[in-house]
């Protein structure tokens, strides 16, 4: 009988905030084959050593035996400066401190406000962009700041070390692309280092799409590597009109794009992709958390708050919740705070509250999505990934609250990936094409026509509260922006 050929295996790793994930594949197909996972000691997250240890615990017994290629992607925040002999002068902050916060604002009044920030760079540093904590580390470590002689994001470390520290470290165009000192025009900008730290420490070459960073000293292909989110974009397949949300403590919503974005607010940023397109990202400052909140308000696990949620109705009996919890962006409420309205006797109940939280929450992903559309970004689907996405309640209720057909990975998918767009990156160096390989995103669902009635009722029942209460920080929308299916931006 005839034994089947022997398949070319490829690597992803994602090195993400929590963990390093290993995922070989066949370089063909894109099916998964075997994977090793291994968690950062605990409060070494940002440590550069803890992410090659746990790549090594991850690869142990043998997970990368027989692999051609590998590539790496990482969180794409802060940044890993190093002196002439390669030793590291300071760790990242993680994504969500915002220690650099000042630093940013520091930054973004220094070159004229967030529309010169947009046309330079595609986007406005924040907290945890690569500038800001430089401009943070020359303000508390000055004399370390003047022995910079490079500069690398977490992923162009990681690969750095795995082709054996060459002199001429690389990165890509999607990851250049949110330190805020790469142009929309695809080139460094030394001036805006310079602004950041009074010097031009040297960059990473910037390879090409499907470019090869070199090999291993065993001789395994090495890819350029990419961001989390663009390596996200690459394993879930995205095509246009395709928009991934993912709902961590803070929610994102980013879709691919054929085109740069200029959005001169810097609500929109507008990152490069991995493929030589781009990357439109918009973020709420306000999504797993809230769901946290209220089940801490009610005493409730995770399991309990959704069974709850999902006893009340839609409408949640005319309560409402704005979820501002720590100010949000979108819509612009620097200093707001959570409101819940609406109470009335039938109301005082923990699943209205439960359910509150859920239809608030995702009204407030809704209200990203226009800002998206708005800047004539395509959104005809929505791919939902996180931790919030795995709540029962999230997943049934936001095709209808969102009006949108609407996948949520499950297990073994959810949390892959990134690790399966490296991969695929990693095939994409090995073969000098892109393979199509299929998406693994599951089924999407699509809601009912009496689904989205009622979807409709509670959007415009959130915005009549919001708008009540915070007038004129939701702009109408531009003439001639996109409007998508059932969904009207209000």
């Amino acid at each position: 009988m005839p034994t089947s050929p022997t398949p070319t295996l490829v690597a992803g790793v994602h090195c993400s905030a929590r963990q390093v994930r290993i995922l070989v594949c066949d370089a063909a197909t894109g099916t998964p084959l075997r994977q090793g996972r291994a968690a950062y000691a605990e409060g070494a997250a940002t440590t550069p050593g803890a992410w090659l240890r746990a790549f090594g615990e991850a690869a142990a017994g043998g997970l990368l035996d027989g692999v051609a290629a590998i590539a790496v992607a990482a969180q794409n925040h802060g940044a890993v400066p190093l002196d002439a002999q390669g030793v590291i002068l300071g760790h990242p902050l993680p994504g969500d401190d915002p220690g650099a916060s000042g630093a940013a604002a520091d930054l973004v009044d220094a070159l004229g406000g967030p529309a010169a920030w947009t046309m330079a760079t595609g986007s406005v540093p924040g907290s945890s962009s690569a500038i800001a904590q430089l401009r943070r580390f020359a303000r508390f470590e000055p004399d370390a700041v003047a022995r910079i002689a490079s500069v690398l994001l977490p992923h162009d470390w990681v690969t750095w070390q795995l082709l054996g520290c060459p002199p001429d470290p690389v990165t890509d165009r999607a990851d250049a692309s949110t330190t805020g000192y790469y142009a929309t025009t695809g080139e460094w900008r030394e001036d805006l280092l310079h602004l950041a730290i009074g010097r031009v420490p040297r960059t990473p070459t910037v390879l090409a799409p499907g470019g090869i960073a070199g090999r291993t000293p065993e001789g395994v292909l090495v890819s350029a590597g990419t961001g989390a989110e663009a390596a996200l974009a690459l394993g879930a397949g995205l095509s246009d009109g395709d928009v991934v949300v993912a709902i961590g403590t803070t929610g994102t919503a980013f879709a691919p794009h054929p085109v740069s974005v200029a959005d001169p607010t810097g609500v929109v940023a507008s990152y490069a992709d991995a493929t030589g397109r781009h990357l439109p990202l918009t973020r709420t400052l306000n999504a797993a958390r809230v769901l946290r909140g209220t089940a801490s308000m009610l005493g409730l696990d995770a399991d309990e708050f959704d069974r709850v949620a999902l006893e009340c109705t839609p409408g949640a009996s005319g309560l409402v919740l704005l979820p501002y919890l720590d100010g949000e962006q979108i819509p612009d409420l620097p200093h707001a705070a959570g409101t819940l309205t609406g109470l009335r006797p039938e109301s005082m109940t923990p699943a209205a509250l439960a359910r509150a939280s859920v239809e608030g929450m995702l009204c407030g992903i809704s209200d990203a999505l226009d800002v998206l559309r708005d800047r004539d970004v395509a959104v005809h689907r929505v791919i939902l990934v996180g931790p919030g996405a795995r709540s029962a309640a999230v997943s049934t209720i936001a095709p209808a609250l969102l009006g949108l057909p609407t996948a949520v990975p499950a297990a073994p998918l959810a949390g892959r990936h990134v690790a399966q767009g490296a991969a695929r990156q990693a095939a994409w160096a090995l073969f000098g094409a892109l393979p199509a390989w299929s998406p693994a995103v599951g089924t999407f669902v699509e809601p009912a026509e009496e689904e989205l009635a009622l979807g409709d009722a509670v959007r415009a029942q959130y915005r009549e509260v919001r708008d009540r209460l915070h007038p004129g920080a939701v702009p109408p929308p531009r003439e001639g922006a996109e409007v998508g299916g059932r969904h009207r931006r209000g």
